[in-house]
């Protein structure tokens, strides 16, 4: 069982800057790939980063050369700060661990963070 805790969020202007963090619980933290989704009012989850358990990372179109996905195996904890904010950002983000092995898939979430950008 892993449980993630995410804090940061909050209010900011539009250009500001905002770091997400998400504390997880539990073993085997390094063997996750961990990500950040979010979702805003009326539209479906969307995955906005992740980085797997070798540092590889990806980002959704949107929030390239803005947001950077990192995490530090040694905290149990994965980042996500987020630079150049616009109004459009403005969602609640989830943490997401996820691991699949041969046998089962591992799949836990966080309760969300809100993150507004005002313009």
């Amino acid at each position: 069982q892993v449980r993630l805790v995410e804090s940061g969020g909050g209010l900011v202007q539009s250009g500001g800057s905002l770091g997400l963090s998400c504390a997880a619980s539990g073993t085997s933290f390094s063997s996750y790939t961990m990500g950040w989704y979010r979702q805003a009012p009326g539209k479906q989850r969307e995955l906005v980063a992740s980085i797997t358990s070798g540092g590889s990372t990806k980002a959704v179109d949107s929030v390239k050369g803005r947001f950077t996905i990192s995490r530090d195996n040694a905290k149990n904890t994965v980042y996500l700060q987020m630079n150049s904010l616009k109004p459009e950002d403005t969602a609640v983000y989830y943490c997401n661990a996820r691991w699949t092995t041969p046998w089962k898939e591992f799949d836990y979430w966080g309760q969300g963070t809100q993150v507004t950008v005002s313009s």
